[in-house]
């Protein structure tokens, strides 16, 4: 039994976090890829090979778990291999419906990987009920849903969207790469299961590639821990240890990320050169009240445009504090152009379609003090002023 009732304490102290046999205060980094058996079929503790099972894996998958409300949790090399593996869960003419704006490696992944497999997708609006229940059809068996999505901030009614889909025996797939457990639990509020790309704020540091997935159905566990072990993208031991590490400061950062965050979207929304903010932490964000009724407030991300009398490019190669780069949810701030990085392998159509435009800004709010990230922003969007 925890002696803790808080998420704060939890992210310390959750799963397993110390180590039985010696009491180190940390679960040492195991790393070995086999381990010697007392005899044919004598495996001492369980652990055969580390593809199979690792206690320093072990112990970060029991974490997640925990913190998301879950039973199983697992751990893959990438928030893209924890997310093939759930969808490996499908079959051949199978489909599964997305959230109208969703990272682009989902896209990519579906568009041209599954669909060699005859498992196709198709585009949604989960912020629309009828809208949504009538793109199912009897083919479709899951739905990915990124809520806040990336990068438009569109927020999803999880629960709204868990009743419906379930009502249609579909798979509810979540997306809490943005929010992390810290902010949103999925599964409390409908979802069957929730990926991360733990590269980004539950690692904290810019420094391990990683990816997570929870649920809460033993029989679900049992095919995702197949598949993880039978495909073998799994986390290794050091960066399983890392990614520990990280998630032991995710309250302190993410409180310090979105306070940043709360003055950066005021001082865009503010600011005249803006056109758009894309924060469903403002009031007057279309998103705001369901997403103040399913997490903590509005996160850290923000995407925004400038007039068109501003160079996007020109405000990039200004930036000195905030960097131009993929990715988000480390301790810096970062910025990133979704049209051309992150979501460039959406067709620009598609892109159009969903509103992805070639001046939109997306940016990762780090936990620099506030005012130099402020002036930098300024500074950036005054030189980008085409005069």
């Amino acid at each position: 039994m925890s002696h803790y009732q808080h998420i704060g304490s939890a992210l310390i102290h959750g799963g397993i976090s110390n180590d039985p046999r010696t009491g180190a205060v940390n679960v040492p980094i195991y790393q070995t890829s086999t381990y010697q058996q007392d005899g044919l079929g004598k495996m001492r503790a369980g652990y055969e090979y580390t593809r199979t099972g690792n206690p320093t894996r072990e112990a970060l998958e029991a974490l997640i778990a925990e913190l998301e409300g879950g039973t199983h949790g697992f751990a893959f090399a990438s928030g893209m291999a924890a997310l093939t593996a759930v969808l490996s869960l499908l079959h051949a003419g199978d489909r599964i419906l997305i959230s109208s704006n969703v990272y682009g490696g989902t896209f990519r992944l579906l568009a041209q990987v599954f669909d060699h497999f005859n498992i196709t997708y198709r585009i949604a609006d989960t912020t629309d009920d009828a809208a949504y229940e009538a793109a199912i059809t009897e083919d479709v068996k899951a739905v990915v849903i990124e809520s806040p999505a990336n990068p438009l901030m569109t927020v999803t009614d999880i629960r709204r969207i868990a009743e419906i889909s379930h009502r249609h025996d579909l798979l509810v797939i979540v997306d809490n790469t943005f929010m992390t457990p810290y902010l949103q639990r999925p599964l409390t509020l409908g979802a069957d299961i929730v990926v991360h790309s733990a590269t980004k704020y539950l690692g904290g540091h810019s420094d391990v590639v990683s990816g997570l997935a929870v649920v809460k159905d033993d029989a679900l566990a049992s095919q995702i821990a197949f598949i993880q072990n039978s495909t073998g993208g799994v986390l290794p031991p050091f960066d399983s240890f890392l990614l520990i590490r990280g998630i032991k400061t995710l309250g302190v950062r993410m409180d310090r990320h979105v306070e940043n965050a709360m003055k950066a979207a005021a001082f865009l929304k503010a600011n005249p050169a803006v056109k758009a903010v894309y924060y469903p932490g403002l009031e007057d964000d279309p998103g705001y009240a369901v997403n103040k009724g399913q997490a903590k407030n509005g996160g850290v991300m923000i995407s925004f445009e400038l007039h068109e009398n501003y160079d996007i490019r020109t405000f990039f190669e200004n930036l000195q504090l905030v960097m131009l780069a993929e990715s988000l949810g480390g301790v810096e701030s970062l910025v990133c152009h979704p049209s051309t990085m992150t979501h460039a392998s959406i067709p620009a159509e598609i892109r159009k379609q969903v509103g992805i435009t070639d001046g939109l800004i997306r940016l990762s709010v780090g936990i620099e003090d506030i005012e130099d990230i402020l002036a930098d922003l300024a500074q950036a969007i005054e030189k980008s002023e085409v005069k």
